[in-house]
């Protein structure tokens, strides 16, 4: 059954500010990004401005939406937390974006990048395509990106190099669609690509040591914009995060 609780602050996608007074969602599991990171980016949503890039680098998040979709704050932890459509069998479907512009600060290149976020899924919420950040397409240009891709709800994190369009992969090999919070961290390191679920290591893939990432396409969370294949996440998001450089 979808969470109805957590929309009780229904927010247009154009005009989001606070979050709402509810009672945290699960507080058992609050949202944490690894301690000791010099952050590129990080999203809490907490505060008036929930969706302001907290490092103070600029990042801050806008909202793109189609068809009524739209995003609500909730209390998670001492702050707030962002829930998204739920699922939707038939067009035409609420989409929802949040986007930061361009900046080559976001761009990797073949440094090391550490990116995540925690998340809340339900079973009945996993689709064929769940998308928590990225930035590039895997079809043209670089990508790299966290999913929750399948209806088992299986994260991943997936990196395409500037030279060839192929797309790497680590699968991890538990799920987190329980309803419960969970941390989720992508991170590669040379040649290796790793997932970590709450904190432990659950998949891996080996890429090219010299796979760079940079491309002139907006940073997106819970979704890749508002067109039709959006790979809409459908769940709730807090904490999300990039790290660049060693």
């Amino acid at each position: 059954m979808r969470r109805a609780v957590l929309f009780a602050v229904a927010l247009a996608a154009a005009g989001a500010t606070g979050p709402s007074a509810h009672a945290s969602t699960d507080p058992d599991r609050p949202p944490a990004a690894p301690a000791g990171l010099d952050f590129t980016v990080r999203y809490t949503f907490d505060g008036d401005r929930p969706l302001a890039d907290v490092t103070g680098h600029g990042h801050d998040l806008s909202p793109v939406s189609r068809h009524g979709g739209s995003f609500a704050t909730v209390a998670h932890d001492s702050g707030g937390a962002l829930t998204f459509p739920a699922p939707c069998h038939t067009e035409p479907c609420p989409r929802i974006a949040l986007r930061a512009v361009p900046a080559d600060d976001l761009n990797p290149g073949a440094r090391p990048i550490r990116y995540g976020a925690s998340v809340r899924l339900d079973p009945d919420e996993t689709t064929k395509g769940e998308n928590v950040l990225q930035k590039g397409y895997s079809a043209r240009g670089s990508q790299y990106k966290l999913q929750i891709d399948g209806t088992a709800g299986r994260p991943s994190c997936v990196l395409v190099g500037d030279d060839r369009p192929k797309i790497h992969v680590a699968l991890s090999s538990v799920s987190v669609a329980d309803g419960r919070w969970h941390t989720l961290e992508c991170r590669r390191a040379g040649a290796d690509l790793a997932i970590l679920v709450d904190g432990a290591r659950r998949g891996g893939a080996t890429i090219p040591a010299r796979l760079s990432v940079r491309n002139q396409i907006p940073l997106s969370v819970g979704g890749k914009g508002s067109f039709a294949d959006n790979d809409q996440f459908q769940g709730t998001l807090d904490d999300v995060w990039v790290s660049i450089g060693d």
